[in-house]
């Protein structure tokens, strides 16, 4: 194994290996880095690579909308308005230029982290 592929196969064998509640943690980890790579992008005027970030975050976002149980209850429902909220406002900081915009989206992306880091935690 070279030295590239070792970090790449930690990680794999982490995910691999983790419980759901922390994949949801480590999905939204990512999610706010592309968000943060995002808004730095976006304050230096490379759109480009703002919308490559955006987009990463998007998806991952989506993702986790994607994999709602919408059968469990109450909680799936909120999650989901979070997640369509989220991503609404993701489109809007693109045509608004707004980086505090994907700030906002980050903090809200970094409470429910807490809230499953606990849940994961217990």
């Amino acid at each position: 194994m070279t030295t590239l592929a070792t970090p790449n196969a930690y990680r794999e064998s982490a995910v691999l290996s983790a419980p759901p509640e922390l994949l949801v943690v480590m999905l939204y980890d990512g999610a706010r880095r592309f968000l943060f790579q995002a808004g730095v992008a976006m304050r230096e005027r490379q759109i480009e690579l703002t919308n490559i970030k955006l987009r990463r975050a998007e998806d991952i976002i989506q993702h986790l909308r994607d994999t709602l149980d919408m059968d469990q209850g109450q909680i799936p429902a909120n999650l989901e308005s979070i997640y369509v909220y989220c991503l609404r406002q993701l489109r809007q900081s693109r045509f608004e230029k707004d980086p505090a915009v994907i700030e906002h989206v980050s903090s809200l992306l970094g409470q429910l982290r807490v809230a499953f880091a606990s849940i994961s935690a217990k």
